[in-house]
């Protein structure tokens, strides 16, 4: 059975193009639709079970109908990766499971009024799920907000989703190093920097965590319009790829 991600979302909360940008990455979106970068999301489809990766797209009704789903894997509550779930709590379909980190307050009124959402299914630090056969392992991330990142793992597969954050924590870095994801989806904003900006990564710090946990192939997502632009210009070291909305990642 394969393991297939698919990337619907590589953006940040600006998206790409950026209302009112005319920078050149902006331009290019506008006139070529596959430049375009939606909410950072996921598609992870998996022993006939499909699970959402964050919901910030906000037509998520559309792009995925009642029946066609599972559950919600969540990474925080912040708007752009949950604001798609605020007209989908009020259908009438089954309960729906939402996995994701133990956040008290949650985004806007979402706990106080869920809706068919089970926001129940809270999930802690290192300790594995199972979502229909596909072993999850919570990574806490750095961030502003309580995120987690997952390791996605079947018998000869494991993909790690790692955004947002700025830099890993060490013992997630630890974790990572010694599990040996195959593929590492992770948050790259921006272009590179002398110093790791707040709460998303820059180039430089995705390189030295490729180095340090030696994972073979690393995929950005969360890219913003300026690193869009440094990427027109530049060439991603070997072993670095930019991620694209539609994008499909299939490990046997």
């Amino acid at each position: 059975m394969s393991l297939i991600l698919r990337l619907t979302g590589t953006g940040g909360a600006q998206l790409v193009p950026v209302f009112g940008c005319d920078c050149a990455a902006c331009r290019r979106a506008r006139q070529y639709p596959q430049h375009r970068r939606r909410p950072c999301s996921g598609v992870v489809s998996y022993n006939d079970a499909v699970t959402l990766l964050d919901a910030g797209i906000p037509d998520i009704m559309e792009c995925h109908p009642a029946g066609s789903f599972h559950q919600f894997l969540l990474t925080h509550y912040h708007m752009d990766h949950v604001q798609g779930l605020f007209p989908l709590r009020w259908g009438i379909d089954e309960p729906i499971p939402v996995y994701g980190p133990p956040d008290e307050e949650g985004c806007d009124d979402l706990f106080k009024h869920p809706g068919i959402l089970d926001f129940s299914h809270t999930v802690e630090p290192f300790v594995v799920f199972d979502l229909q056969g596909l072993q999850v392992t919570p990574l806490p991330l750095t961030h502003s907000k309580l995120t987690f990142g997952y390791l996605l793992e079947s018998a000869h597969s494991r993909v790690a989703w790692l955004t947002d954050t700025a830099g890993l924590p060490d013992k997630t870095l630890t974790f990572l190093r010694n599990n040996h994801p195959q593929v590492m989806v992770i948050d790259c904003s921006h272009e590179p920097r002398d110093e790791t900006p707040r709460n998303h990564n820059d180039l430089n710090t995705v390189i030295t965590i490729k180095e340090e946990t030696g994972c073979p192939r690393v995929i950005l997502t969360h890219i913003s319009h300026h690193f869009d632009m440094w990427m027109m210009n530049n060439p991603l070291p070997e072993g670095i790829e930019a991620g694209f909305d539609g994008m499909e990642i299939m490990l046997d």
